[in-house]
Parts: C-alpha cells; structure tokens; sequence
C-alpha cells in the first residue's frame, strides 16, 4: 500500500511538473516585425481607469528576441502603477505630449514632450502624471539574442533620463539636429539617438543601409521614406523602421519644417 502511494504521489507531480512546462511563453511564436510605416491613428485604442493604450508592433529583431512598442495616456489625476522592473528587458521612453515625472531606483526628474528615458533591466522605476493634460508616451521594451550585460550598461552611463530643453541644438545646412546618446548598453552593442530637423522639402541625406535597426518618430511636419524600394509617408506621431542591412532614405515632402526623432541599434 505505501508502495502504491508513493508512485501515486509521484504520478501527480510529474503532472504537475508538465503542465507548468505547457504555460506558454509570452515569446513563443513571435514573428519577425515588418519594415514600412506604423501609423498612429490605426493602432487600437484599450481604455483602462484613468488611462488608455495602444499595442504598436510586437515580434523579433534582427538583434533582438524580443521587441514590442506600445504607447502609454494618463489622463490628469491618474494614479501611477506602483513601481516596478523587468528582470531582463530593457526599455526605451519618449515622451509624446504632457507633463511627466519619472523615478529610477529613488530617483526623479521632470521631462516634457521630447524628454527620452533610456532604462536599464532590473531597476525600480515608476511613471505619474503631474500635468493638468495627457501625459502619452511611447515604450519600446526589448531583449537581446546576446547575454543580458548589466556590467557594460553601468560602464556606459547606467539608466539615463534626458530633457529635450536639457540638449543642444546644433545648426546644419539642411535644417539641425538634438544628439542625445551613442552608446553600449546591458542589451545593445549600440544604442544611437538624435532628432533632425529638416527646414525645407528634400532628403535628410543619400539612401544608405547599416547593421543597425533604425526607427524614425515624426515629432512635426510630413515626410517621405524609401524603404527597400518601397515608397511610404507619415506625420506627426507616425514611425517608419527599416531593419537591418536595407536601404532607406527620408525626406522632408514640404517646404514647411519636419522635425523627428531616428534611434538605431544592434
């Protein structure tokens, strides 16, 4: 009879044990992200208490096994989720419209529209908005195929928030620009991030390819992008990708100025 409970007792666990193994991951199954243009306005609005959300894109990278951009309201007087950190996914913040307060393990700044925060795996961070409109903000949150390396990203600067007003612009023929970083960090060999600003109709520069994912946020204005010989437009809110190793050119489509943010990484 003890016999026959054991092996019961066994059988049960073994059960147990395969079907914890059956929970799925939440990275089964994802598929490459798609180059071209992600349009603010056909992205699904989800209201919550006090806040709303937009699931933009969500799949693999060239460099990444993970990558998913959403976007973030707080409507005034929201009460921000308690704080929390990704284990091992590191997030990239840009602040759309609004008044933001964020806190980094105890830590905290003020940012407004333009206002970037590069955010390390494993840190207590929290977002409110102090303003009396929306706060929206955009979130790209992503895992590396490499290893996880948290000692690189603390020799390179650690998590970084960063005010537009706080940044200098620098004058060029064509219009301007805001650098922000060019850095490693725990996830990326390479994380580079600027603004350009364009004051009349024409490229940004010759069509080129790079090892680098590159995404580009129009903040103001109407632009053109070449992607893989693929022709697209997009405005205010609007983002194009061109992954890795394809040919891509923007331009200004208008005698009036654009303005956008370009981030790349490998």
């Amino acid at each position: 009879m003890k016999t026959k409970l054991v092996l019961l007792f066994a059988l049960v666990l073994g059960m147990l044990s395969f079907t914890v193994n059956l929970k799925p991951n939440v990275m089964d199954g994802l598929q490459p992200v798609k180059s071209g243009v992600y349009k603010w306005k056909d992205h699904p609005v989800k209201k919550g208490e006090m806040r709303e959300s937009r699931k933009i894109l969500e799949g693999t990278g060239s460099h990444l096994q993970y990558f998913r951009i959403h976007a973030t309201t707080q409507y005034p007087g929201a009460k921000p989720n308690p704080p929390h950190a990704n284990e091992a996914k590191e997030e990239c913040i840009i602040v759309k419209e609004g008044t933001m307060k964020v806190t980094i393990e105890g830590q905290s700044q003020i940012l407004g529209p333009g206002g970037v925060i590069l955010l390390m795996p494993q840190q207590m961070h929290s977002i409110e908005n102090i303003g009396d409109t929306n706060l929206t903000y955009y979130v790209m949150q992503y895992q590396s195929k490499k290893n996880m390396n948290i000692e690189r990203g603390i020799a390179n600067g650690g998590s970084l928030m960063l005010n537009k007003d706080s940044l200098v612009f620098n004058k060029s023929e064509r219009g301007g620009g805001i650098p922000y970083f060019d850095r490693a960090t725990a996830m990326c060999e390479r994380f580079e991030m600027h603004i350009t600003q364009l004051d009349q109709k024409g490229p940004s520069h010759k069509p080129h390819a790079h090892e680098e994912t590159e995404i580009i946020l129009i903040l103001s204005g109407k632009t053109e992008m070449t992607i893989d010989g693929k022709e697209y437009t997009a405005g205010e809110g609007d983002f194009y990708l061109a992954n890795s190793q394809q040919q891509h050119g923007i331009r200004n489509a208008t005698e009036s100025p654009c303005a956008y943010f370009a981030f790349k990484w490998n």
